[in-house]
């Protein structure tokens, strides 16, 4: 048995990067091995980052490898795939990235990986229905970020709306990690008091909660625009997703898993709160959503199932 906590990292750019130096940082990984398709990208990264390690939390073994390592690995992690452009969607990146990330899947399976894989390539959703389709793993092995970091984004609005810690913020995006998604926010709570009732009691506009939704979804066009890329947020966000894991958590997380009819849909991956832990999706959370809400995630479904149908399934040969 296995008892190194081995993390493996296929796409060492931004995104993957963020998320490794963030573990670098704050430690509970023993070994990261770093995969590229541009080997020598990876032993670059592997030696930047591993003269950090006098300063680091805890010793860590981190070196660039091959898929051989995904053999005895708890998480292999996806980030590989072309970036989204200024202007693109993420859905537009969907034929492109389903390549790349079936191949990934597929030299990770004939290397004999039986753990737990986490996908952050974007459309994150429809990528992490490819990685299901092609591994072959359980369902709830596979995990997508999903809307881990439009959730983070939601409660930073909120706390600075509010003025209150962003860890007593207790909200939810659920949906496509994208346009389509949605905010229920009958279930979001600030400490013990509703949202709604503390928008109510202190006489602020209940527009002002569309404004703050909208501000999420735009958030990564606003941060291309500026900088091209969006890393760090859900750099960190990929690192909580490894701890709730490889701790065996039972963390309560939005992520991007599997429909079996939790809420109405089934047959694609999207963003909904569940409970992680050591064998990846212990249980999808169900809330009773209103009509408005359910309309919205329901179409959030039909865009991901048309995808699958139109670009999805003819690349994975079903």
């Amino acid at each position: 048995m296995n008892t190194k906590r081995k993390v493996v990292l296929v796409g060492t750019g931004f995104v993957g990067m963020s998320m490794a130096y963030s573990l670098l940082n704050q430690g509970g990984v023993d070994e990261l091995i770093l995969i590229d398709v541009i080997k020598d990208k990876a032993i670059g990264e592997e030696m930047d980052l591993s003269h950090g390690l006098p300063y680091a939390p805890q010793k860590m073994k981190i070196k660039a490898g091959d898929y051989d390592e995904c053999r005895d690995a708890d998480i292999v992690v996806i980030t590989a795939g072309l970036a989204q452009k200024p202007g693109q969607s993420r859905l537009e990146l969907a034929v492109a990235n389903a390549k790349i990330v079936k191949g990934i899947t597929e030299n990770a399976m004939a290397n004999g990986f039986n753990g737990v894989f986490i996908v952050a390539s974007n459309p994150v959703d429809l990528m992490s229905y490819v990685v299901a389709e092609v591994s072959g793993l359980p369902k709830s092995r596979v995990i997508g970020s999903g809307t881990v970091l439009d959730t983070a984004r939601l409660r930073y609005l909120i706390a600075e709306y509010l003025q209150v810690s962003s860890k007593n913020v207790h909200a939810y995006i659920l949906g496509e990690h994208g346009d389509s998604s949605l905010v229920p926010w009958e279930y979001c709570y600030v400490g013990c008091k509703s949202m709604i009732d503390i928008m109510k009691d202190n006489n602020h506009p209940m527009e002002d909660l569309k404004k703050i939704h909208d501000e999420v979804w735009k958030a990564a066009y606003v941060i291309i625009e500026k900088k091209k890329a969006t890393y760090y947020g859900i750099g960190m966000a990929l690192n909580r997703l490894i701890k709730a894991v490889l701790n065996d958590e039972n963390a309560i997380l939005t992520v991007s898993t599997y429909q079996n009819n939790e809420y109405g849909q089934e047959g694609m991956y999207i963003g909904v709160p569940a409970i992680i832990n050591k064998d990846g999706v212990k249980e999808i959370l169900q809330l009773k959503l209103s009509d408005e809400d359910q309309a919205k995630f329901n179409h959030s479904c039909e865009i991901m199932k048309e995808n699958i149908k139109n670009e999805i399934n003819p690349i994975i040969g079903k």
